[in-house]
């Protein structure tokens, strides 16, 4: 027997849908009581709204890595992560799971890495949708999050968040392991 449920569709992407992606994710949360929320944020913006509409959760703030834009850059401000952290959010910087070696070899040698391929296949889901499955890897790998429940990842496209999921988490070592149990909110576009 199945079961209906709603999922939250938007014509376009976009960070206009960031708020409207937190609260659907918060009352899904709070449905299903998963504790642990997964954002992505390169500045912070939806990162401080995230520690904001999931008081009292644990809340795992994920940035670019450090030199995503140019060597030695940090897009996230110390300012920034500390109004994360202050409103009780855990801010992770890492190598992105699906990046990192991969895309060295890819500029270097002008190839796609198998790495590569599965984040061009998640892509087809959105944006959004691929991120969502690298930073719950990247802060399973990190210890951040449990990986014997399921927790919720917002991300989008862009700036902002329009993607939202319920995953069973995994470590990178162990991706085929995570499952996309169900998506809150995604862009059809």
């Amino acid at each position: 027997m199945g079961v209906e449920r709603t999922t939250l569709y938007f014509d376009e992407p976009g960070q206009q849908h960031t708020d409207e992606t937190l609260r659907a994710a918060r009352r899904r949360a709070e449905e299903l009581g998963i504790r642990d929320i997964v954002v992505a944020s390169t500045r912070g913006e939806t990162g401080v709204k995230a520690v904001e509409v999931f008081d009292g959760y644990n809340v795992v703030v994920v940035t670019h890595a450090t030199g995503f834009r140019e060597p030695g850059a940090q897009e996230l401000s110390e300012e920034v992560a500390e109004r994360i952290r202050g409103g009780g959010g855990k801010v992770l910087t890492a190598t992105h799971v699906f990046a990192g070696a991969a895309r060295a070899i890819r500029r270097k040698f002008e190839t796609a890495t198998p790495v590569e391929v599965i984040a061009q296949t998640l892509r087809l889901f959105g944006q959004g949708t691929k991120v969502c499955v690298e930073i719950v890897a990247m802060a399973a790998d990190a210890g951040l999050i449990p990986v014997d429940r399921d927790v919720i990842a917002i991300a989008g496209t862009g700036r902002g968040a329009d993607t939202a999921l319920v995953i069973k988490p995994a470590h990178a070592s162990r991706l085929f392991e995570m499952a996309v149990r169900e998506i809150i909110a995604k862009p059809r576009g």
